[in-house]
């Protein structure tokens, strides 16, 4: 699916979108989005369907670099999201695009 950054920014602050990060626990407490929730993809593997993010919403996703999500789209599919959309910036790029670190 295609996007581009500003519309992805202005649907996550409009409350039309939600972010999820695919990184592990670890990465996520090392630094991450304030937008996002974490969604590890290690739990996408055993079958966990996380608790919060909407199924119905626009889901971006993301991770380091950019690999995970492709891993985990079709995971996230299966578990009922309706419209998921890997992103190709990883963690780092989204960073140099303004998107500020959480607490």
């Amino acid at each position: 699916m295609e996007y581009d950054i500003e519309d992805m920014r202005d649907e996550l602050e409009a409350g039309e979108a939600q972010l999820l990060d695919v990184r592990e626990t670890d990465e996520w407490e090392a630094g991450h989005l304030s937008q996002a929730t974490l969604v590890p993809l290690s739990g996408l593997r055993e079958g966990s369907c996380p608790a919060g993010p909407n199924k119905a919403m626009k889901t971006y996703l993301h991770c380091r670099s950019g690999r995970r999500v492709l891993e985990a789209a079709p995971l996230l599919e299966q578990l009922g999201f309706s419209q998921v959309v890997p992103l190709q910036e990883g963690f780092e790029d989204l960073m140099a695009e303004g998107f500020e670190l959480g607490q």
